[in-house]
């Protein structure tokens, strides 16, 4: 294959959790100089559409319907899109010849999974601690179930597909932020203490909510990066811009806020001394990654109650103070944080141990995984 193009479709999205290993092999296969033809099937209105766009990425959408766990008036309509979305992703698959199909999950990637069978090989990768339903259902039909922690491969026992652990890759570019330059970007000193507020691709208005609560008096103590999510999903960041305005110049100064972070990431990460955010995989893989401080509150009702699971990775490592939602409450969150913030000397061992946590070279094992299964149909 390495006289060729490496034909590669991504399957998956929905959230940033399903969008971030994609983006992450993409990356790794064009850091090794790999010719590669990729196209990303999704939904229309999914986040995956935005990330394969800003990636150069070609993208198709197809319909999906969701995979819901309890009774629902839409879940006759999600149904029906199903066979629809199968029978359109057939066709987009018969036109592209694909070497191997990557599914990253959600409910999104199911319809191009079962439109692949016999078509090409497949390897299904479940980000989180728990297996999703969506994970399941590909598996299968998939030729590898590639999971991201030891205790996962255990929940997989009897699997049909072959099951390897990878870990959850993460992008490689993310390692080279600037601190210096994330302050000069933010307009922060180097003097106080770096917060950063994340709910992740959607934003969580629960989190913005609770940190609201302490504004503007947590500034007296550090100086926060807030990002709410986009205005289709709360209105938060409009709000708090308004609130800013109001407060005096040197706290207005200690306080950015964005619906999204997105090239300057790294730089972000580099100059955060702490994060305060949900325990979607994808933030958990990042802070293990890249080794930082947390406080996690994870999303209650996730299926199976994965964040929680995820979240407790980083905190039974050390790594991360696990609060749930319902004992996050305003006063909490300060005592917790403040009591971080001010013994700063036991961030640097916190984020030593969320970097035992991961696999810091997942990208480059996932990106084996497809390339072997790819040979090993053709031979």
């Amino acid at each position: 294959m390495a006289d060729r193009a490496f034909r590669l479709v991504i399957a998956g999205g929905g959230t940033g959790g399903h969008v971030l290993p994609a983006l992450a092999v993409v990356e790794e296969l064009r850091d090794r100089g790999r010719a590669l033809d990729p196209l990303w099937i999704g939904s229309a209105g999914g986040v995956e559409r935005d990330a394969a766009e800003r990636a150069g990425i070609p993208f198709r959408t197809i319909p999906t319907g969701k995979l819901r766990r309890y009774l629902s008036a839409k879940t006759p309509l999600d149904l029906a899109r199903i066979p629809a979305g199968v029978i359109q992703a057939r066709r987009l698959l018969r036109g592209f010849h694909p070497d191997v199909i990557f599914s990253t999950g959600g409910f999104v990637s199911v319809p191009t999974v079962v439109a692949a069978a016999r078509l090409a090989p497949i390897l299904t990768h479940e980000q989180t601690a728990i297996l999703g339903l969506a994970t399941r259902i590909n598996a299968r039909l998939a030729a590898v179930l590639a999971v991201s922690y030891d205790d996962t491969a255990r929940l997989a026992t009897g699997a049909r597909a072959r099951v390897v652990v990878t870990g959850n890759p993460v992008r490689a570019s993310l390692s080279g932020g600037d601190a210096a330059r994330g302050l000069t970007t933010l307009g922060f000193s180097p003097t106080l203490p770096v917060l950063y507020v994340t709910g992740g691709a959607r934003g969580a208005s629960a989190l913005n909510q609770r940190i609201g609560a302490l504004l503007p008096d947590l500034l007296d103590q550090c100086q926060i990066l807030h990002q709410t999510g986009p205005a289709t999903a709360n209105s938060d960041a409009a709000d708090f811009a308004r609130r800013r305005e109001a407060w005096p110049p040197h706290l207005r100064e200690r306080y950015r806020v964005v619906e999204f972070v997105r090239d300057e990431l790294a730089d972000v990460y580099a100059a955060a001394d702490l994060v305060l955010g949900r325990a979607g995989a994808g933030t958990v893989a990042e802070l293990a990654y890249l080794g930082k401080p947390a406080v996690l509150v994870p999303l209650p009702g996730a299926g199976g109650d994965e964040q929680t699971r995820n979240g407790h990775l980083l905190a039974d490592a050390g790594a991360a103070v696990l609060l749930p939602q319902e004992e996050a409450t305003p006063h909490c969150l300060r005592e917790v944080l403040l009591g971080l913030l001010e013994k700063r000397e036991v961030l640097p061992e916190m984020g030593e141990r969320a970097r035992r946590v991961g696999r810091q070279d997942a990208a480059a094992r996932l990106t084996d995984e497809l390339l072997a299964l790819a040979e090993s149909n053709r031979s």
